[in-house]
């Protein structure tokens, strides 16, 4: 006959032991595999994170790699730039001036010289006009040099030729004969002009009488007028 065993209160005690052991073994090593997976989760998140960061900083420096490029490549658009809109204006205003006043320079240097010939050209044919005269013609001749003249200078001539030059050919039969040996241009503009001459003037009082002569010179100081060189002054030096 068999006999069974039969189970004490100690042996219930040590099962239920046993069990709640493995149940709390069983939970602590659940936990430990979650904290396992949890630990792994973070180490995975903290790996991505340090791979973003890693690809940003790229891309960051990426840029400031562009940018860096990008301004190295500016200054010479810069210059160009300054280049065409300042320095090449003021290049060609530089010119255009330079130009300009050797323009006016030229044309200033003609017109003095072409004041100068003129000047001196009218101040001999008026010296001659002036200087010289006939007992017959002399108030024809003498009264056609006053449209020589002008201002102060020309009613002085009209007065003395009038009341001394004129009367005084008649009656003594006075003949003058004036030519002009030499001339030369102290100064000269557009309107105004100074000529040195040399003349030389035959002077012959009465029939068959000694021819004199006299060589002055004078200082003629010329204005235009309307267009026409005009003596105003007439000064023996």
């Amino acid at each position: 006959m068999t006999t069974r065993a039969e189970s004490t209160p100690d042996d219930d005690t040590t099962q239920e032991s046993a069990l709640v052991g493995g149940n709390e073994d069983g939970e602590a090593t659940e936990t430990s595999g979650d904290e396992a997976a949890d630990s792994g989760s973070d180490e995975s998140e903290g790996e991505l994170h340090d791979e973003s960061e890693d690809e940003l900083r790229d891309e960051s420096d990426d840029r400031l790699d562009g940018d860096a490029k990008a301004i190295r490549r500016r200054p010479p658009i810069a210059r160009s730039r300054v280049l065409a809109f300042g320095v090449l204006p003021g290049i060609a205003l530089l010119l255009a001036l330079t130009a300009g006043y050797f323009k006016w320079v030229d044309l200033s240097g003609s017109e003095e010289a072409r004041a100068r010939a003129e000047s001196v050209r009218v101040a001999s044919d008026d010296a001659v006009a002036l200087l010289s005269y006939s007992p017959e013609s002399a108030e024809k001749e003498l009264g056609a040099a006053r449209e020589r003249l002008t201002g102060d200078f020309k009613d002085a001539y009209t007065s003395l030729t009038r009341q001394v030059v004129i009367p005084g050919a008649k009656q003594k039969h006075i003949t003058a004969v004036a030519k002009v040996t030499a001339a030369s241009s102290v100064s000269a503009t557009q309107n105004h002009a100074v000529v040195l001459l040399f003349a030389n003037q035959t002077v012959i009082v009465g029939d068959g009488g000694t021819p004199t002569d006299t060589q002055p010179v004078i200082r003629v100081t010329l204005d235009k007028v309307g267009g026409r060189w005009l003596v105003s002054r007439f000064d023996p030096v």
